[in-house]
């Protein structure tokens, strides 16, 4: 891509650099009666100047230009959809299309060749920067009809804090998450770092998180798709994530509050774990009696603390005497807090 982009840089500047050759017979600097050597020369005169103009270009300014485009090509094609890459060639042939129209009222006229080609280069870019600017736009017009059939599930994304987690795995094996399971190669290469780092609780965490994606390609039954697509020119791993959402139409999962509330505002769908927990805990009223083991001494005087198997903290009021029993209680009060649920209760 490189080399090509660089024959048409040199090509294009040794074609403007002709311009000038067709006014010189007008000129009078040539006299009309050259003969031998010269009238040779002043015959292929265009083709002189275009290859040694062309060259000297190739050699120069030709190969930065080149070179720069071809990186920003590459870009392009890498982080846009074929659905918006078929937009920018529908958009540039628009602009070159236009560009045609008005050249045509000029005719064949050699006095407007510079004039046609600035043309031609203005409308192709302006038809190219609507697209780009405009870009959503257009592609809501072709979102009416969904990636995936109306009969299959969304692709489901894990992101990195819910694969660390660790209980994705329990929710994918108890066949309540369909769809593809996608982990992006961005999301690995966060988990590899992770692993890597001096701090041994973030390793332990990275290396846990590396087991657990073993574990679900190996021991369930669930398809898991590794998607090798990265944003190069996005650094934050949320943003990347929110893009492949969008182009997979895929549903994000996450315990991760800022991603839930990002996605969220972009009207993506949105699975987190903290929720789905929240909502298979059990539910207890005041007035309930439960069985509770009191592990631990409370804050308070003469309370105990127990635990129920989700985690749910339970304050025993007059427990403290009977720490290491399993004891009866009665449920006073039920308080949920940012940090989750407190259950109140008093002995039995």
């Amino acid at each position: 891509m490189n080399k090509v982009l660089r024959w048409i840089f040199s090509g294009m500047i040794g074609f403007v650099s002709l311009l000038p050759v067709s006014k010189l017979d007008e000129m009078g600097i040539i006299p009309d009666d050259m003969t031998g050597i010269f009238n040779l020369l002043y015959s292929n005169l265009e083709l002189i100047i275009f290859i040694i103009v062309s060259g000297i270009a190739y050699c120069t300014v030709a190969k930065p230009m080149a070179k720069k485009l071809s990186d920003k090509f590459e870009i392009i094609l890498e982080e846009n959809t074929l659905q918006e890459i078929l937009i920018y060639i529908v958009a540039l042939a628009i602009g070159l299309g236009v560009a045609n129209l008005i050249g045509s009222a000029f005719g064949q006229n050699k006095k407007y060749v510079s004039f046609m080609l600035l043309l031609y280069i203005g409308l192709g870019y302006f038809g190219f920067h609507i697209a780009h600017a405009k870009i959503d736009e257009i592609k809501k017009w072709f979102s009416k009809k969904p990636i995936a059939p109306s009969n299959m599930a969304s692709p489901k994304i894990l992101d990195t804090s819910v694969i660390i987690d660790g209980r994705i795995m329990d929710i994918i094996g108890s066949g309540f998450m369909e769809g593809v399971i996608v982990i992006p190669v961005f999301v690995l290469e966060e988990l590899r770092h992770i692993a890597d780092s001096s701090d041994s609780l973030k390793r332990n965490r990275g290396r846990r998180g590396l087991d657990i994606l073993n574990k679900i390609q190996e021991e369930l039954d669930v398809e898991v798709e590794i998607v090798d697509k990265d944003y190069k020119s996005i650094e934050e791993v949320d943003s990347k994530l929110v893009k492949l959402a969008e182009e997979l139409n895929g549903s994000l999962v996450t315990n991760d509050y800022n991603l839930n509330k990002v996605a969220s505002f972009q009207k993506m769908e949105v699975l987190n774990i903290n929720e789905l927990a929240n909502a298979v805990k059990p539910v207890v009223l005041p007035g309930e009696e439960m069985q509770v083991l009191i592990v631990k001494e409370g804050k308070e005087n003469e309370q105990g603390i127990g635990y129920l198997n989700d985690g749910t903290m339970i304050v025993v009021e007059g427990g403290k005497k009977h720490v290491g029993n399993m004891m009866d209680v009665i449920v006073t009060t039920v308080l949920q807090t940012s940090a989750g649920r407190m259950i109140f209760t008093k002995l039995s």
